[in-house]
């Protein structure tokens, strides 16, 4: 049995009024973007025929190919290939253009089938910019704007030069804030409700700290008239992943002793049987456990945290660089999860979820902290809620890391009948709420805590099976926007759960009613 009850939303703002298309400033990418996006394409190709080669080719395979009579035939294959390629790539290349309107970005792309995408930037969830490898030989970047409509609802404008994607990023981050942006560059605050204008030397509030103040922002020197303000907000570093602990929370991890455990049964089984063929069975599963380790290794190396006014800036990556920026109060949950390999040095790893993230990114755009001490990740954690609205945070918080019902506080714990149906985890599982966040605890060998913004709720449910109904509980279910983050609150007295849900659902129609317009800047003034 399950019952699910929709979080309302609130009055829903006036759609943003665009000029025609044809007013509109048109961009094209930068002219190189072609090769950095067909080398791929060649790449393929010469791994395609060069196995062909191998497989149907004249006897002695690729060797004897090149160093006979049809040397040529390949040569000339791949010739044409590429030409065909590159093509194609400058064809799509001067069929792709973009502009910047006052509440939109528009894009354009598409050669026999023409795509027109736009992209609401009071909707703007986050702003990245990837630079892939090749790119970072040319200095250009893509820039990918994530939206509040699911998985493929992002705009990618790429690629540019990385000073006009940091400009850009500046400009978008700027109006999606509610600043309107002059053409040359500057970024002018928007009228007062009086219709008067604001001053000139207007400046973007300065960065939170850590505790939800805000320190005053310091004015930068004064622009010289008719020149252009930069739009690149100032930002604070808050903390640096060491290389030593990102490799060593990856070896500590269970996909590391899952790979280790699997290539030693592999050898044993190998030399008790004398059959090599055992090793090359197993080689795809080793090569894509090796994978995900190695892909987690230079993902998340060289991650960087800092905060701005214009949000959440986070920076990782060796092979590919990435560069993201979260807008304040656009992330939806957030998971605090702590496995038991990793309890002795009391790492914890922060993930979240944010509209429009998912799909492929989602591994690689929904971390905030890789690893991390308890006090590194509840510094995240502050930075996305400054406030959780409850006299003492930090109690709280230590209690849904590690506490259980066995100790005071102010957490609502499953029943002790509930140990047969989690007879590990039973005494874990639980939740609180406070004035600005509702927090679930559960798990013991894989200890997880989520939170979620009482305004950020999407919808709640209860399900409840039949050993379930049989003791009397039900599990309690936050219903979030795609990501890693499934909030969840397993085996609660059944009355308990219910009662749960319908004030969660009334503290969710309240919260979303007082937060006011999307763009964070306008509330500034409120």
């Amino acid at each position: 049995m399950s019952t699910h009850e929709p979080a309302q939303p609130g009055p829903a703002g006036p759609e943003p009024v665009e000029p025609e298309a044809d007013e509109l400033h048109w961009r094209r990418v930068h002219p190189v973007t072609p090769l950095v996006r067909g080398w791929a394409v060649v790449g393929a190709a010469i791994v395609i025929l060069g196995q062909q080669s191998l497989e149907g080719g004249p006897r002695g395979g690729l060797i004897a190919l090149l160093s006979g009579e049809y040397w040529w035939t390949l040569l000339a294959a791949l010739a044409a290939v590429a030409l065909v390629g590159w093509g194609y790539s400058v064809l799509a290349w001067r069929m792709t253009s973009f502009a910047i309107g006052e509440e939109t970005v528009h894009l354009r792309r598409g050669i026999l089938f023409r795509q027109q995408r736009h992209a609401r930037l009071d909707r703007l969830q986050s702003v990245d910019i990837r630079q892939p490898l090749v790119a970072r030989f040319f200095g250009l970047c893509e820039l990918t704007l994530e939206t509040a409509g699911g998985t493929d609802s992002g705009v990618a404008i790429g690629f540019l030069k990385g000073s006009d994607a940091d400009e850009l990023r500046a400009e978008l981050l700027a109006r999606a804030a509610g600043l309107k942006v002059a053409r040359a560059g500057g970024a002018v605050p928007a009228p007062a409700p009086d219709g008067t204008a604001a001053p000139q030397d207007a400046v973007l509030p300065a960065a939170p700290r850590p505790d939800g103040t805000h320190p005053a922002p310091e004015p930068g020197p004064a622009a010289a008239p008719g020149a252009s303000v930069t739009l690149e907000a100032p930002q604070v570093p808050v903390l640096t992943v060491p290389v030593g602990r990102l490799i060593a929370s990856v070896v500590r991890s269970g996909a590391m002793i899952t790979l280790l455990v699997w290539a030693l049964a592999v050898v044993v089984v190998m030399f008790a049987t004398g059959e090599w063929a055992v090793l090359s069975a197993s080689l795809p599963a080793v090569l894509g456990a090796g994978g995900y380790l190695f892909g987690r290794l230079t993902g998340e190396f060289d991650f960087r945290v800092a905060i701005s006014p214009d949000g959440v800036r986070l920076r990782h990556g060796m092979l590919e660089t990435r560069s993201q920026t979260i807008p304040p109060g656009r992330v939806q949950a957030v998971r605090l999860v702590q496995s038991v390999l990793w309890r002795g040095r009391d790492w914890w790893r922060v993930q979240v979820n944010v509209a429009g993230y998912g799909g492929d990114s989602e591994d690689k755009n929904s971390v905030l902290l890789p690893v991390g001490t308890r006090d590194e990740a509840l510094t995240v954690l502050s930075l996305v809620l400054p406030d959780l609205g409850v006299d003492e945070p930090r109690r709280v918080l230590d209690a849904g890391l590690d506490g259980d019902s066995r100790t005071p506080s102010a957490y609502v714990t499953a029943p002790r009948r509930t140990r047969i149906l989690d007879p590990v985890a039973w005494r874990r599982n639980g939740f609180t709420v406070t004035g600005r966040a509702l927090l679930l605890r559960r798990g013991r060998m894989v200890k997880i805590l989520d939170v979620v913004p009482h305004e950020r709720t999407q919808s709640l449910g209860l399900s409840q099976g039949p050993w379930q109904r049989r003791l009397g509980v039900a599990s309690f279910q936050v219903h979030s926007t795609e990501g890693p983050v499934h909030p969840e609150a397993p085996h609660l007295d059944a009355a308990d759960a219910a009662r749960l849900m319908a004030e969660q659902a009334r503290r969710a129609r309240t919260a979303r009613a007082a937060a006011g317009p999307e763009r964070w800047m306008e509330r500034q003034g409120e």
